[in-house]
């Protein structure tokens, strides 16, 4: 098959091309730094010639809800209206677990926009649901570290491997649409404050983590908001397995 997956350059669009062709496809890059500017459109014709599925991996790093929502549809009415001209018989995209009882989160409001306009568009679609990533803790200490000390949100997640997350999206893609599929998710819920120590310890860092409800993560997540349904569809690599790799 002929396959796009749009942020190509991405962390999970890099891991979702390389499964893609070891399997065998073709795969089409999507992103700014191949020529193709989601935003507007530009170039999206051109590449999605001949192309029977899409697999959307994008992501935002605004932290404004109104500039989230507004990236995330441009760049998902731009797709589905290229793939609909060109023919594509199926949309992928990656969204996340619980992303419909979170309502004061930025980056969650932008991924609803993306699945109510996948789901209302033209284009047969599959929507893959998956839980954090197993460096999201680190991810998410950074962002307030100053001075070796770090705020971060005692979340409870049961996180997956990128890699994992890959191999569904690959999967997915070279079959038919599914509508809203089952969620996908780590072997075993982690704490993220443990987490992100953990990983600061792999990696030979010494981070001050405290733990607080103060920044982008309220109290609404708490608890088990951001963990998977009873149906979900577990992978196998677990959190340690992927730590081991970091030393």
């Amino acid at each position: 098959m002929r396959i796009a997956v749009a942020g190509a350059t991405g962390n999970i669009g890099t891991l979702t091309a390389a499964a893609l062709q070891r399997d065998g496809h073709e795969v089409v890059g999507i992103s700014r730094s191949l020529g193709v500017d989601l935003t507007t459109g530009e170039g999206l014709d051109d590449v999605l010639a001949g192309v029977d599925a899409v697999v959307d991996a994008t992501n935002s790093t605004a932290a404004d809800p109104a500039e989230t929502v507004a990236y995330f549809g441009a760049v998902t009415r731009n797709l589905l209206a290229a793939e609909e001209r060109a023919g594509v018989g199926h949309h992928v995209l990656l969204s996340i677990v619980g992303v419909d009882r979170i309502e004061g989160n930025a980056h969650y409001a932008g991924k609803r926009e993306q699945e109510r306009l996948v789901a209302a568009g033209p284009v047969p679609w599959t929507i893959v649901p998956a839980t954090q990533f197993h460096d999201f803790a680190a991810m998410v200490a950074s962002w307030t570290e100053r001075d070796g000390v770090a705020t971060i949100a005692p979340l409870l997640v049961q996180p997956i491997a990128p890699a994992d997350v890959a191999a569904v999206l690959a999967e997915i893609a070279t079959g038919r649409p599914q509508g809203r599929y089952r969620d996908v998710a780590g072997p075993e819920p982690q704490d993220l404050v443990d987490m992100a120590r953990r990983t600061d310890q792999a990696r030979g860092r010494t981070v001050k983590l405290v733990p607080t409800w103060s920044g982008i993560f309220s109290p609404e997540t708490a608890g088990n908001v951001l963990l998977p349904g009873p149906d979900a569809r577990i992978m196998p690599t677990t959190f340690d397995q992927w730590l081991a790799e970091q030393r």
